[in-house]
């Protein structure tokens, strides 16, 4: 099965509108979301993932917002930086610390 490419976000944006303004017509959103994938050509699910993103980004729904998970995931990989620089800091200090010691006095 061949993987489909990416959509332009212009796509997605149409897709997510189209599925809040005719969800009154149908039955449910999903109703909705299954009806709009077909005829935009995606998976259901793909567009489910859009539309409950454009939820939580609107305030529609609780969780993170697009820009707190990506500003929570730059702080996650930063934290990750300085603790593997401070592990090389720490094992640099001690080998120089040990090495001091180790050094015949004059």
């Amino acid at each position: 099965m061949k993987k489909r490419g990416y959509y332009t976000p212009e796509v997605r944006e149409r897709a997510v509108r189209l599925v809040f303004t005719q969800e009154a017509e149908h039955a449910s959103q999903w109703a909705a979301i299954s009806s709009i994938s077909e005829k935009i050509g995606c998976t259901a699910e793909t567009l489910r993932k859009w539309v409950r993103r454009a939820e939580r980004d609107s305030g529609r729904r609780p969780g993170l917002t697009t820009d707190e998970r990506e500003r929570l995931k730059d702080l996650e990989r930063e934290v990750r930086e300085l603790k593997r620089a401070n592990e090389i800091l720490r094992k640099a200090s001690a080998y120089f610390a040990q090495a001091e010691l180790d050094r015949r006095p004059r």
